[in-house]
């Protein structure tokens, strides 16, 4: 079996609170509490003044409240002074530093572009499956006790997105949107058009996020108009491919593809590429009708319009420039036709979209100040709906009218008829290597005239290109027999990779999702024996367990010593890089005393008291290692998929291996603690076969005989299956990708995985 990326699983956190302040099941619920009455007044002069915040008296988010908080209205044209039900700006941080689950910025919409209310959180949906993007849920929002109605919810593109997302969060960061808002009446488009070296040629167009940046934003669009051959060590072109391919697929022509070239974000991270992430989403769907060279009229149009949409037009260079480049022109076709398959020609986009509308229905008809009948929210799923405000049209389509349609008209266009290439046992010549070994990754091909392997020794690090090769040199077998091989020197403790095939016509990826979704190998040190002192337990996402001195939830790590006498840690080092053994050094002085627990902070800020390291850990993949003063590993764990608010620790205590658990912070790590069947005494769950292929059996045993709700997920989250269950269910998964999903019912959760 593939080992993959997506052969991991994420567990759910079994804390309700932590399903988070974007879980898409439920409704949340803000209050905005003015002291002023005329508070709609107030936000009405400050969206046609200045950029300054309102400040509320409080807010109640979720029944959580928080004083003194930044309020304003937002928003181009879904903003009228003489409306009710304005789109809002929160920001908690304005004037007191608090924060809601790690959140500060709060943007709602208003869904004053769509009689669906789904657009905008069913498209950052879809897409979060291929690049970073930012959550989005549902709000209802009341000001002064009085409803105002019911907002799309959506995370903001903030320094905190990026550093979350790409890393670091103090490099060039451009909002590429018009400060004045884009118009017909604006010549000021956000389209990376190369204008000169003078930055005053630019900021009509651009807003800067960060301290600097004009610089750095004219540099990419130097490298777009003149030096493309050197655009990928500027930008991250695999993500500008698939913001293309999605707003394309999407028909979201308010966006860079569209007329106003605008509603994105570029961030430069430390690698020196940008990342593009998409934004302002309400009019997805078919909604605006502008493409740049005229109007498409109707869902007829929309549904029909070309996959190359503007990619001979120099005013959008990054769909030009990028398409005319052949390896890139068949990258965003595989791309395409992934977004198809996976998520319209299944249509597995609408069964979300349903549950969606299912979720909201109520507070939609409770809405008063709703832009659209709740005829029309019910209707638009499936059913265009005319006399929609606003500009761009009189018309919003339906959206499973509009994308069915679409669907079948791009999957019969040439480009996605040719055959694709074929990609089969993919197979590292050692699994499990230790860091330093070179290992080769082999894979049966067929329908391709090239082979890439792309890999990278850390995530934060572009990935690197190389070619496969079936010349019978490569541990590939003997030359020209489909088997195609390269060679890499594993330099971390994990190496990311995905295979590249492409024949003249089309490319393909595997995983089809790369390079958001990528195969894992998870390399090996010359472990040490289990000592007297080891790392014993370690949370890398700590929401609501366990606080610090200053009351903030950060990620740490548990040392715990197995002797009886106390040790000594002057000298000692931690770090989450097994090539950066001395990244934090623990102060002099510090001593563990026998059989005791030392908690070290890891978050990045050694200016509070205590035991806090200079590095933060990551939930996704990392290291805990720790050395002594001659630079002798201790002890080392690697690590993939940390759960929120679920520790990693030994069992039993201080020797054992390494599994999930309830946390025991400074404390004995406890069997009862562990993430398996058992929980409760009078319920069990079993899964049989596992692995699975086509279907299994999942068996509910409990004493009371009472249903159960069952809910399976990918890697990603995903709710693949969710249902009440009571005795044995077989279920189906014929459907389903090879991969690891969590099957959880009643506090347990147990590991499903489905190979073919």
């Amino acid at each position: 079996m593939k080992i993959t990326l997506s052969l991991l699983v994420i567990l759910l956190s079994l804390s309700l609170k932590a399903q988070g302040f974007y879980d898409l099941s439920t409704i949340q619920t803000i209050e905005i509490t003015f002291a002023e009455s005329n508070w709609d007044q107030l936000l009405d002069a400050q969206k046609a003044g200045d950029e300054e915040y309102i400040m509320a008296q409080s807010i109640s988010i979720n029944g959580t409240v928080l004083d003194s908080v930044g309020v304003k209205y937002k928003g181009n044209s879904t903003y009228n002074a003489n409306q009710v039900k304005n789109p809002f700006h929160i920001e908690l941080d304005t004037y007191k530093d608090q924060d809601y689950e790690g959140y500060t910025d709060i943007k709602l919409s208003n869904a004053a572009m769509d009689p669906s209310f789904l657009r905008e959180v069913l498209s950052y949906q879809i897409i979060r499956q291929y690049m970073a993007a930012p959550l989005s849920n549902f709000t209802n929002v009341y000001v002064n006790g009085q409803l105002i109605g019911l907002y799309s919810n959506s995370e903001a593109v903030s320094k905190k997105f990026v550093k979350k997302h790409f890393y670091s969060k103090d490099n060039a960061f451009i909002k590429c949107n018009p400060p004045g808002g884009a118009g017909p009446q604006s010549n000021d488009l956000p389209n990376l058009v190369y204008l000169g070296q003078d930055s005053a040629s630019y900021v009509d167009a651009y807003e800067l996020k960060s301290d600097i940046g004009w610089s750095d934003l004219i540099d990419l669009c130097d490298t777009l108009a003149n030096h493309t051959a050197a655009i990928e060590q500027i930008l991250d072109v695999d993500r500008a491919i698939w913001m293309l391919a999605l707003d394309n697929v999407l028909v979201n022509l308010d966006s860079y593809i569209g007329a106003f070239a605008q509603n994105y974000y570029l961030y430069r991270d430390d690698s020196g590429r940008f990342n593009p992430v998409i934004w302002d989403l309400n009019e997805s769907f078919g909604r605006f009708s502008m493409t740049g060279s005229g109007n498409l009229i109707n869902t007829t149009a929309k549904l029909q319009m070309s996959h190359l949409l503007n990619s001979n037009d120099p005013d959008f260079p990054l769909v030009q420039k990028l398409l005319s480049v052949p390896l890139y022109k068949r990258m965003f076709l595989a791309h395409v036709k992934t977004i198809l398959l996976e998520n319209f020609d299944n249509e597995s986009y609408y069964t979300t979209g349903l549950a969606l509308q299912n979720t909201i229905k109520d507070a939609v008809q409770a809405d008063n100040n709703k832009f659209f009948s709740y005829t029309n929210f019910i209707n638009n799923l499936t059913q265009d709906v005319t006399g929609a405000p606003g500009p761009g049209g009189g018309s919003t389509p339906g959206i499973t009218n509009l994308m069915d349609g679409r669907s079948n008209y791009l999957l019969a266009q040439s480009d996605f008829t040719k055959t694709e290439p074929t990609i089969a046992n993919i197979t590292p010549s050692n699994p499990t290597p230790t860091i330093q070994e070179t290992i080769t990754i082999t894979a049966e091909v067929t329908n391709a005239n090239s082979v890439l392997l792309g890999f990278r020794n850390h995530v934060e690090a572009p990935f690197v290109r190389i070619q496969m090769l079936d010349d019978g040199a490569h541990q590939d077998g003997t030359a020209n027999d489909g088997i195609y091989g390269a060679s890499i020197k594993i330099d971390n403790e994990t190496v990311q990779y995905y295979i590249y095939a492409e024949n003249a016509d089309i490319g393909l990826f595997d995983p089809r999702r790369a390079e958001y979704e990528y195969h894992l190998i998870m390399a090996t040190t010359t472990n040490p024996t289990v000592g007297d002192l080891v790392i014993n337990e370690f949370m890398a996402s700590n929401s609501i367990t366990q606080s610090d001195q200053d009351g903030e939830y950060d990620d740490w790590v548990e040392l715990y010593n197995n002797s009886t006498s106390p040790i000594d840690m002057s000298g000692y080092f931690l770090s989450d890089d097994v090539s950066d053994l001395t990244r934090w050094s623990i102060p002099a002085g510090t001593v563990i005393n026998g059989k005791d627990y030392l908690i070290i902070w890891t978050d990045n800020d050694e200016t509070q008291q205590g035991l806090h390291a200079n590095f933060k850990l990551s939930a996704l993949a990392e290291s805990v290692v720790l050395s002594d003063a001659s630079g002798v590993i201790q002890d080392h764990i690697s690590y993939t998929d940390q759960v929120t608010d679920i520790s990693f620790g030994r069992y039993p205590n201080g020797v054992g291996s390494f599994q999930f658990m309830n946390p025991t912070f400074q404390a004995e790590n406890m069997l009862s603690t562990g993430i398996q069947p058992g929980w409760n005494t009078s319920f069990s769950m079993t899964i049989s076969p596992n692995p699975a292929s086509d279907q299994f059996l999942l068996e509910i045993m409990d004493e009371q005989a009472t249903e159960k709700e069952v809910i399976i997920q990918d890697l990603f989250g995903r709710v693949v299956f969710q249902d009440k269950v009571s005795g044995t269910r077989q279920i189906d998964t014929a459907n389903w990708p090879v991969g690891m999903y969590a099957v959880r019912a009643d506090k347990t959760v147990l590991k499903l995985a489905i190979q073919r």
